[in-house]
């Protein structure tokens, strides 16, 4: 095992494919929420506080259809409910320098890419790697959320509308890698599926609000593959 802790430049040569890739997504997200309403200015300030992706799409959902602020709150719950359960976990890689201050400063950070990434480590991490790792993909997601609210704000509505699609197949990309490999997460999609078309279509069910409907999906596709296939333990 190498005894040599990545720095910061290490973690700012590992942060730019994820920052890339965040360019892609956040640009889909600045033209979502412009087209929902959302002035430019109030975009990028999502996205510059909270860094969470399907948060802040399903967030600005929950803003557009007035829902309550408590809607609001256990819908961010649900949905961001695994960047804890990731800090946890990395926060037994990190090594003893590390301040409760620096750890509550990395936790902004922690997303799904910036946690495979850092868990895939040999060795200890130190502050100065995560905060290269963090600090592009940070600036990838915000600047490309301003040029797609920039985009949204210029560009024709039907073209607008049309880039509004890319959400989606991002979604669909994440999705069916794993449901490939696995019959449990597959069957915890379709689950997921049949719940929601029964809140859009079946009479009174149909009357709860969007975030509500995300959260009952959520925990019962999960709670019901956890306990039809949950994860054997290993020796």
């Amino acid at each position: 095992m190498d005894s040599i802790q990545p720095g910061y430049k290490d973690g700012i040569k590992d942060g730019i494919p994820i920052a890339l890739g965040y360019l892609s997504v956040s640009f889909t997200f600045g033209i979502m929420a412009v087209n929902a309403g959302l002035p430019v200015w109030l975009t990028v300030l999502i996205s510059m506080t909270n860094l969470t992706s399907a948060g802040q799409f399903s967030g600005v959902g929950t803003i557009i259809s007035g829902a309550p602020y408590i809607e609001m709150a256990l819908t961010q719950l649900v949905i961001n409910l695994r960047y804890s359960l990731m800090s946890l976990s990395l926060s037994q890689k990190l090594d003893k320098s590390f301040t409760n201050r620096q750890r509550l400063i990395l936790s902004f950070g922690v997303t799904d890419e910036i946690f495979a990434v850092a868990s895939q480590k040999s060795n200890e991490i130190n502050i100065k790697y995560m905060y290269g790792l963090i600090t592009l993909p940070y600036w990838g997601w915000a600047i490309g959320t301003l040029i797609g609210a920039v985009a949204g704000s210029i560009l024709p509505e039907s073209l607008s509308s049309a880039l509004n699609i890319a959400i989606y197949g991002m979604f669909i990309a994440i999705i069916v890698p794993p449901a490939r490999k696995s019959r449990p997460v597959l069957g915890v999609i379709l689950l997921s599926v049949a719940i929601s078309f029964l809140f859009k279509y079946m009479p009174y069910l149909n009357n709860l609000s969007g975030g509500l409907a995300i959260i009952i999906c959520a925990i019962v596709a999960s709670s019901l593959g956890a306990i039809l296939s949950p994860v054997k333990e290993e020796t």
